[in-house]
This record gives structure tokens, C-alpha cells and sequence, in this order.
């Protein structure tokens, strides 16, 4: 427990120096576009197949439930506000913070073992500035994106259950999903992952500069920023729910 309280500390610390940083030159385009690339494009396989097979699952686990009580025609409703609001978010962020927190947290272990952090500042560079900020602002941009596809794709794999199931038509599908859906199911859903892409561009970044000793604190880091990355996560969900019930009901 004292080593977890140390480390909120000390990333909340991590985290605050972004806000300082970021306006500060000189800009890392170069970078920034390199890590966008990473975070986003190089993620869409993967939320492709989730985003795909959350739907997929969500659909065929609750198609029987409403069948019993005669609402299947509820089921396109039901499906676009659990995942807009809620799985589509969370899961996304979950699985890209697998991919990509463990990546930067790996990275920049092995730089910062390696003594390449250390040369950088001998050459006058800002290791924050140049390795930490160009993430943060791609994990940020990226993420909202990234949910917003896995959202589209989830709707598309209900769709597809309820057209094999029960024969359902894209318009008659279509029109129950939109009517269902309302500002104050899809702001909070997507604003809620721009705290996401901070949290894991800077839980990686952060374990990847405590890294120490040989290779062995490499792998600890990624482990160690996937699993924090993961319980920061769900912890802000839960906070950013509560917010979001007393903001839209």
C-alpha cells in the first residue's frame, strides 16, 4: 500500500508536468505524428475485431432475455446505449492500453537503461518534452477516434445478429438506434476518453522513467503500466459516470 500511494504521488506529479510542458517549445511535430501514427492506425486492427465481437456478444447474450419478455424489437435501443455510454469506452481504452501503455512503457525503460535519456539531456534535450508529451497529446487524439469506431463497429456486429436471428432490416435497425440515442448518452461516452488516452500515454511513459537497473526493470515497467493503466482506468469511469448523472440525468 506504500508503494502504491507512493507512485499515485509521484505520477499525479508526472501528470501535472504535461500541463506546463505542452505550451512550451520547441514542438515535436515530427514525433507527434510518429506516435499518432502508433496509437491510432497501428490500434484499428485490433479495435476492429473488438469493437466487432462486442456487439457480436452483447446482442446474442441479451437477444433471449427480451425474446422472453417479447421486447426483441428493444434490442437495437438497448445495445447503442450500452455501448455508446459505456462498453464501447472502456473496453476500448482497456485494450488499447494492453497494446499501447505496455509499448511506451517498454520503450522508454529501454532508453532510460540504456543511458539514452541521459545523453539526451548532455545534448540539452528536455526528455519530458520530447519522449513524454508527444504520447500524451497522441494517446488524447487518438483514443476519442478509436472509441468512436469500435462504437459504429458494435452497433454493426448487433446488426448483424438481429438480421440472422430475426431477419431485421437495416433502415427498421438503423432508425430504433438513432431515436434511442441522445446528446446526453454520446458527450459523456466520448469525453470520457480523452481522460483515457492521458491516463495511459502517462502511466506508460511515467514506469518507462522509473525503470532501473538491467533488462529484467523493462519488463516491469510494461507489466506494471498496463496494470496501473487498467485500475486508473476503472476508477475514472466510475468518477466520470457519477459526473456525468449529475451534469445530463
Amino acid at each position: 500500500m506504500k508503494r502504491f500511494f507512493i507512485h499515485v504521488y509521484e505520477l499525479t506529479a508526472f501528470s501535472l508536468r504535461f500541463f506546463k510542458e505542452v505550451f512550451l517549445p520547441p514542438y515535436e511535430f515530427g514525433e507527434f505524428a510518429g506516435h499518432l501514427e502508433n496509437f491510432g492506425s497501428r490500434s484499428l486492427p485490433l479495435v476492429s475485431v473488438i469493437g466487432l465481437l462486442m456487439g457480436l456478444i452483447l446482442a446474442l447474450q441479451t437477444k433471449p432475455t427480451l425474446a422472453r419478455f417479447g421486447a426483441e424489437s428493444f434490442l437495437p435501443a438497448m445495445v447503442a446505449i450500452s455501448i455508446v455510454r459505456e462498453l464501447g469506452p472502456v473496453i476500448t481504452a482497456l485494450v488499447v492500453a494492453g497494446r499501447v501503455s505496455s509499448g511506451i512503457g517498454a520503450e522508454i525503460g529501454s532508453m532510460k537503461v540504456t543511458e539514452q535519456i541521459d545523453a539526451l539531456e548532455v545534448s540539452s534535450v528536455d526528455p519530458y518534452r520530447f519522449l513524454v508529451v508527444p504520447r500524451i497529446l497522441a494517446g488524447i487524439i487518438s483514443l476519442p477516434l478509436l472509441t468512436a469506431y469500435a462504437d459504429f463497429l458494435g452497433i454493426i456486429g448487433a446488426f448483424a445478429i438481429m438480421y440472422i436471428s430475426a431477419g431485421m432490416n437495416w433502415q427498421l435497425f438503423m432508425t430504433s438506434t438513432i431515436t434511442s440515442l441522445s446528446i446526453a448518452d454520446i458527450v459523456p461516452g466520448i469525453a470520457k476518453t480523452f481522460f483515457f488516452g492521458f491516463i495511459i500515454s502517462t502511466v506508460g511513459s511515467y514506469f518507462g522513467f522509473k525503470a532501473s537497473g538491467g533488462t529484467a526493470s523493462v519488463g516491469k515497467a510494461a507489466t506494471s503500466a498496463v496494470v496501473f493503466a487498467s485500475f486508473l482506468i476503472l476508477i475514472t469511469d466510475f468518477v466520470l459516470v457519477k459526473v456525468g448523472i449529475l451534469i445530463f440525468g
